[in-house]
């Protein structure tokens, strides 16, 4: 069974059965051809033993422990595959564990902050309602340069007949996302300014066209576009970017009294453990206010 051979099966089934974006299969790609190598191309006979010996020169090449758990994620998608096909009578994975990954709490956002963003943007409708549906959405950057008019809400007559958008996730997953007032007020701007004679023909379909290749807004010109206005406005520009403001979506919300599931629903993260990272700063401006507020903290 070569192992080469199994690797190509297990891409084409992810893309096909379960729609694995490109990035995802490239990532599963080099993996698990990484294990091949190391194994001298014996992967699809290895045992337990062997797989953790390699994750093992993983960890001595210094590699962080999130990459490490990835990895070990792609072996048990692969072996489960090989188990499934019956080209495996066994799953040598399930006896490896992956090693913990510390989440940082991300550096969020203050209302403040967004508020001086969104006003510097005043005079440019394109970048204020890129923002208003990073922040006042919480699109993941992927999701909103690729939006599309048909994902948008229902419009009649100039007026919106509906208040949520179709996004398309991670592994083709869909949901709905509501937007607030100020953000389809900012997107109708938008769509009033837009024309495609100036940000190319061919790319009639796209929220946000573009002459480039993807025929949209690349994720690389918006992240630009947010550096020059954190230059401009006198903030770092390593705290503006697509995913700050997505982070202070669910931040702000939790703050506002918003329950975790409906948060990690808004977010389309399918795991809560992802949401739940956004209640450590919660815990930490409580502790803060303890610290200030409570008459024995002296």
């Amino acid at each position: 069974m070569s192992d080469l051979t199994r690797i190509e099966a297990f891409l084409e089934m992810m893309s096909a059965e379960r729609g694995a974006s490109p990035n995802t299969l490239d990532a599963y790609g080099r993996d698990l051809l990484d294990a091949s190598g190391y194994l001298g191309g014996g992967l699809c006979e290895s045992h337990a033993s062997d797989l953790s010996g390699w994750l093992q020169s993983l960890a001595k090449d210094g590699l962080a422990a999130s990459t490490q758990a990835r990895k070990l994620s792609s072996l048990k998608r692969f072996f489960r595959f090989l188990f499934e096909e019956r080209d495996r009578k066994d799953d040598p994975t399930s006896k490896l564990d992956a090693p913990k990954v510390s989440r940082d709490v991300p550096d969020v956002l203050s209302r403040e902050d967004v508020d001086t963003l969104l006003k510097a943007t005043a005079e440019d409708p394109r970048l204020t309602c890129l923002l208003e549906l990073l922040y006042g959405a919480g699109l993941r950057v992927s999701e909103l340069v690729s939006l599309r008019l048909g994902d948008l809400p229902r419009r009649r007559l100039g007026r919106w007949e509906t208040r949520e958008m179709i996004i398309r996730g991670k592994g083709g997953k869909e949901r709905l996302c509501p937007l607030g007032a100020p953000a389809l007020l900012a997107l109708r701007n938008w769509l009033e300014e837009r024309d495609d004679e100036k940000y190319g023909t061919a790319s009639g379909a796209f929220v946000f066209p573009s002459r480039g290749k993807s025929g949209h807004l690349t994720r690389r010109r918006l992240a630009q576009m947010l550096e020059k206005l954190a230059l401009q406005i006198g903030i770092a520009p390593a705290r503006i970017h697509p995913h700050a403001l997505r982070h202070a979506y669910a931040t702000h919300l939790l703050q506002g009294g918003a329950d975790l599931r409906s948060v990690q629903t808004l977010l389309g993260h399918a795991d809560i453990a992802t949401t739940q990272i956004y209640t450590h700063v919660l815990t930490d401006e409580l502790a803060e206010l303890l610290e200030t507020a409570h008459p024995l903290a002296s």
